[in-house]
């Protein structure tokens, strides 16, 4: 039994020895070459906290409060790296693992790194090979213009030849998970989501949101993408590019959707509830993705069934005349139609109104700027009379729209009836749509 003696002699000494090195090794005494050394190659301001030799649970390298650019456009709370100690006596060095802490990246910091990373054509080539065998992000979060990413953990998995086996990301609130898989020169994408909120846009919440299609480094092809929201599905698919610019295309089935929280979404001020059916086709491209919502272009008929529409009462107006102020509300049973959306131009064709003994029917069209132009044609049918239809020239803008008589319509209830189904139709596009902006969100 000596020889066990031994072993376990040793190895107390060993783990000994390992707690011991960072007392013994210093390395912060390296930062300023090191900071130096990366500035050159990133062409960005980069300093280091503190710079430490851990000999347990295994021995690595870990570095300490990680900054890059003026204004901190990437920062890392701690990096450790964990070598394997015997691939460093070969020309091959293994990184068993690189443990990435608390990055927070920006998106200047995205769009600068294929500049970062790209190799010097002047370098010397490495007398030596580095592997990396895996990356763990833990809490991270992404920064981008308008919204945020995060906190989410992810870890990327990679063969003996460098290339990635398996990435997988996940929300710390367990509510997204994303998987990327080999699949030839592109990638297998696979989204789960539940319970959760979408970070860029208008916040919409699914119930559940699968996703799956193929990516490359260059654009991705989502080809089945199935969604719960709001009492209703969405059903579709999209492909996305980003070579040059961002580039947009897809259709989705819209079923059975409400829209009484869907709409306050896309502007504020509107309250409408209803079951919405749409097939709506879209595509855009645009240099910078601020600018894609400008140039998009959307198709699509549309049929909401059993809704509300809040803060008027159409009815009561085109039977009381006389009648001033809004408030109340008007109950239908369908309103339909064909929205198109070109470059910021949208159109509302074929409209129908019904609701009990109010009936409506028009065209409308919104400018870029918000301007109204169009006809509407309105009826009140009254018991024991037979109802007028008024036709109605529909002018103004989202934030103020204004509706008057054609030439030889007649006055009276009528035209009180279609000044109010008329004054509304716009608004009811921007609420379902999104057509309007918060400018004229705040002036309906």
């Amino acid at each position: 039994m000596k020889w066990f003696k031994r072993l376990i002699l040793a190895f107390a000494v060993l783990i000994a020895l390992l707690a011991a090195v960072p007392l013994l090794v210093s390395l912060d005494d390296y930062r300023p070459q090191i900071e130096k050394m990366v500035s050159e190659k990133l062409k960005e301001p980069v300093s280091l906290k503190k710079l430490r030799l851990i000999g347990l649970p295994l021995p690595h390298i870990k570095v300490e409060g990680i900054a890059v650019g003026k204004a901190t456009d990437l920062s890392i709370g701690a990096v450790s790296v964990t070598p394997d100690l015997f691939s460093l006596l070969t020309s091959t060095k293994v990184i068993r693992s690189v443990d990435i802490e608390g990055l927070v990246i920006t998106q200047r910091a995205l769009d600068m790194l294929p500049e970062w990373a790209k190799s010097d054509p002047k370098a010397e080539p490495a007398a030596f090979k580095v592997l990396v065998q895996s990356i763990s992000l833990k809490d991270s979060t992404l920064k981008l213009q308008h919204t945020k990413f995060g906190p989410f953990d992810a870890l990327v998995s990679i063969d003996e030849n460098g290339v990635p086996e398996r990435a997988d990301i996940t929300a710390r609130d367990g509510k997204f998970k994303a998987s990327l898989t080999p699949a030839g020169e592109k990638f297998n994408v696979e989204v789960n989501a539940r319970d959760w909120r979408l970070p860029a846009g208008p916040p919409i919440h699914f119930e559940s949101l699968q996703v799956s299609g193929v990516a490359s480094p260059t654009d991705a092809d989502f080809k089945n993408i199935q969604a719960k929201l709001y009492g209703g599905s969405i059903a579709g698919k999209m492909v996305v590019g980003w070579q040059k610019g961002l580039q947009l295309k897809g259709n989705f089935a819209v079923d059975n959707v409400e829209l009484r929280e869907l709409v306050p979404l896309f502007s504020p001020k509107t309250r409408l509830s209803g079951r919405l059916t749409a097939k709506p086709v879209f595509s855009g491209a645009a240099s910078k993705p601020d600018q894609l919502a400008s140039m998009m272009k959307l198709d699509t008929p549309f049929d909401i069934r059993n809704g509300v529409l809040q803060g008027v009462d159409i009815q009561e107006a085109a039977m009381n005349p006389a009648r001033k102020g809004g408030g109340g509300e008007t109950r239908f049973d369908t309103l339909s139609g064909q929205f198109a959306m070109d470059r910021g131009t949208q159109r509302l064709t074929g409209l129908k109104v019904s609701s009990g003994s109010l009936a409506a029917d028009g065209n409308v069209t919104i400018a870029p700027d918000k301007s109204l132009s169009g006809r509407v044609n309105a009826k009140v049918s009254v018991v024991g009379q037979t109802g007028v239809s008024v036709p109605l020239n529909v002018l103004g803008t989202l934030g103020s729209p204004l509706v008057l008589p054609a030439v030889g319509a007649i006055a009276g209830a009528g035209i009180s009836a279609g000044a109010s189904v008329g004054a509304k139709v716009g608004n009811w596009a921007s609420g379902l749509f999104g057509g309007g902006d918060s400018k004229d969100a705040k002036n309906k």
